[in-house]
């Protein structure tokens, strides 16, 4: 009877001892790189996580049965953090399951410039982050969100400044309007604020101007100087008349020149019909165009045109005749060239 005790107890002991070693050499392995090279992988918010292993299999990433045993020993399988991680060349195992328990995300690059409407940024952000456009869009079109940050509807494109930011790619909506109305603080320093007194524009209305600026030309050289004309007009009480706010209230970005059916166009953003700035910006104009207005060009010009040989650049004129003139020959090139 002894004897058949000692014998289970020796199987029982050989069963403990091999599964000590098996332990073992998964530990040893899992300090073993698993990646070939730096990867990339993105964990989307609610992710389970038998998801999170099938996103590391198709990345590429080799001993996942390594990964799914130090992974659940580390209770990693309990509360998989969603988010953008850089899986480094060489990572083990261990330094994967590590890094996705901490949630050690690695930033995305977020950019946005030259867009039109909240539609357009709204398309441009999403495809940086997780959110996608029509959340973005609900989010930035809600009246709650205008209220919050004090601006008008028409005013919170405004609100996003062109530049690169550093942000988690599973930002939420909120928190990102919440960033960029930092950003907005921090660019508006001394230095820009001190400036706003000579324009006599608010700061919401200097970002709606750049970006009639932007609109009109590329050329950093020529902003000032344009900025300056709409200026010297606003004081004078005269329509802006931007053919940039025509295609604007039309909704066609396409046309190439503006006709007189589409300055008569009936919208509050055709500074034909109407005088005075556009509701709210036509575009997220770049930071050289609104340093433009805030520096804008002391000068008498009441008007310009762009120059009859397309090279982006103008003609500066105080009187309608000396206007007229340089916009005949502009149409004469347009017609010259097939545009209509």
């Amino acid at each position: 009877m002894a004897n058949k005790h000692r014998k289970s107890f020796g199987g029982i002991s050989l069963i403990v001892l091999i599964g000590i070693v098996l332990a073992l050499g998964a530990l040893w392995l899992a300090g073993k790189p698993c990646v070939e090279q730096d990867t990339d992988i993105y964990i989307p918010t609610g992710s389970s996580y038998v998801s999170v292993v099938e996103i590391l299999d198709e990345a590429g990433v080799e001993r996942l049965g390594i990964i799914d045993f130090v992974g659940k020993l580390k209770k990693l399988d309990r509360n998989p953090k969603a988010g953008h991680y850089l899986l480094p060349k060489g990572a083990s195992p261990m330094d994967v399951v590590n890094m996705l328990r901490s949630g050690a995300q690695k930033p995305v690059r977020l950019t946005f410039n030259n867009t039109r409407t909240l539609q357009d940024l709204a398309g441009r952000i999403a495809e940086q982050i997780e959110a996608d456009s029509l959340t973005l869009l609900a989010h930035l079109s809600a009246p709650e969100t205008a209220k919050k940050y004090n601006l008008s509807q028409e005013e919170v494109i405004g609100l996003f400044i062109p530049n690169t930011y550093e942000v988690w790619w599973n930002i939420s909506p909120e928190a990102l309007t919440d960033r960029m109305a930092k950003e907005w603080k921090r660019f508006w320093n001394e230095e820009r604020t001190k400036k706003l007194s000579r324009t006599k524009l608010s700061k919401m209305e200097v970002i709606t101007l750049a970006s009639i600026v932007y609109e009109e030309t590329k050329n950093v050289g020529e902003m000032p100087k344009i900025a300056g004309v709409y200026i010297n007009r606003l004081r004078l009480g005269m329509p802006l008349q931007a053919c940039p706010t025509a295609k604007y209230a039309v909704g066609d970005f396409t046309i190439k020149r503006v006709l007189h059916k589409h300055t008569q166009v009936k919208s509050p953003y055709n500074t034909y019909l109407n005088k005075g700035l556009t509701p709210g910006p036509i575009c997220t104009p770049s930071i050289a165009a609104i340093d433009a207005v805030l520096n804008y060009s002391d000068h008498s010009y009441l008007y310009f045109c762009a120059k009859e040989d397309f090279s982006g650049t103008h003609y500066f004129s105080k009187t309608l005749s000396e206007h007229n003139r340089y916009a005949a020959r502009y149409t004469k090139a347009l017609k010259k060239s097939g545009i209509k």
